[in-house]
């Protein structure tokens, strides 16, 4: 039977570092606040200059580079991500043009920090369908364009990047096992951006009362998450019959470390087995999957074999989990 197998990764982080110490003298928190309640010390910051697409095509490269593969090999592009370029066109679009794969489709995904397991969800469906063969899917985000930095509940958060995988069909043991990816729009008013859409279109009273920045209720945001992570995880390993021991690395979604912990608590794993890499990037909604993905193949926390778990949950609210045999 055909099924999907991620061939490359790749990554990108922008060079500018924000620093805990640096948010002190812009909010009202400390270094030592933020790093208990979310595990984060820094993140990353985009060129004014860059967007979306921008940092999402030096990860296409990369992931390209690493599956041997050209542009123009390429059937379908999907892009995950709440900060697009521009509302129309899709950021998928732009980033076609500029990697130069005329043959692909091209399309975005909005499903915040679960986009990119919703994009994996998709690309493995078109591949089993065989309607196409290679796929590439990218999360990118610059978040730092819709964060407001005068509200010290969510700017200590967030993080720009970007991560890209290759999928290919394949017929072997590897690949994508299973995917799920889930939806509760009751509770989209945890995390959201009031303003910019057709609810609230742009004007001068949405840009004066600070409308088009992230708003998020952290307190039950973090509960929910919790909740959903712990079933989440454990109900896809009983589906496929595969156990905690078995797993040889959990990649979340990078939002607070105690969240994390929490669920590799339930599954009774060790933190050892638990990429992590939220301290130096904060949360980079969509793009934080791909990115920990890749810095785990490339510093060989993955190997040929292995079984990996990839989860995630965001605003919608949306969650999301992946089981790959590497």
């Amino acid at each position: 039977m055909v099924h999907s197998r991620i061939t490359g990764t790749g990554s990108y982080l922008p060079g500018r570092v924000l620093t805990n110490y640096e948010l002190e003298q812009m909010v009202d928190t400390t270094d030592e606040w933020i790093r208990d309640r979310t595990g984060i010390r820094e993140r990353r910051i985009a060129e004014r200059e860059q967007a979306a697409s921008d940092i999402g095509l030096i990860a296409s490269k990369e992931a390209l580079k690493a599956a041997g593969l050209k542009p123009r090999d390429i059937d379908l592009i999907i892009v995950a991500t709440v900060t697009p370029d521009m509302p129309l066109p899709s950021t998928a679009c732009f980033l076609q043009d500029k990697l130069g794969a005329k043959n692909a489709a091209a399309f975005d995904i909005n499903a915040a920090c679960s986009g990119f397991i919703y994009a994996l969800s998709v690309a493995d469906a078109y591949i089993r369908a065989k309607v196409y063969s290679r796929i590439l899917i990218v999360g990118s985000e610059v978040l730092s364009r819709i964060t407001d930095w005068k509200d010290r509940t969510t700017c200590v958060l967030l993080g720009d990047g970007a991560g890209a995988a290759v999928l290919e069909a394949d017929r072997s043991k590897r690949g994508v096992i299973s995917v799920k990816i889930h939806a509760d729009g009751s509770k989209w008013d945890l995390l959201y951006v009031p303003a910019g859409g057709s609810r609230q279109p742009a004007s001068e009273e949405t840009v004066g009362t600070r409308l088009h920045y992230l708003k998020m209720r952290g307190n039950e945001t973090f509960k929910v998450a919790v909740r959903t992570l712990e079933k989440l995880v454990v109900d896809m390993l009983e589906e496929n019959g595969i156990t905690p021991d078995d797993l040889s690395l959990l990649v979340p979604h990078q939002a607070n470390h105690r969240i994390i912990s929490a669920t590799a608590k339930r599954l009774g794993i060790g933190m050892e087995r638990v990429m992590l890499n939220l301290d130096r990037y904060g949360n980079t909604s969509a793009a934080s999957i791909p990115i920990a993905l890749d810095e785990a193949v490339r510093t060989g926390r993955i190997k040929e074999g292995d079984y990996i778990l990839l989860e995630a949950f965001g605003g919608g609210l949306t969650w999301a989990s992946a089981l790959i045999r590497w």
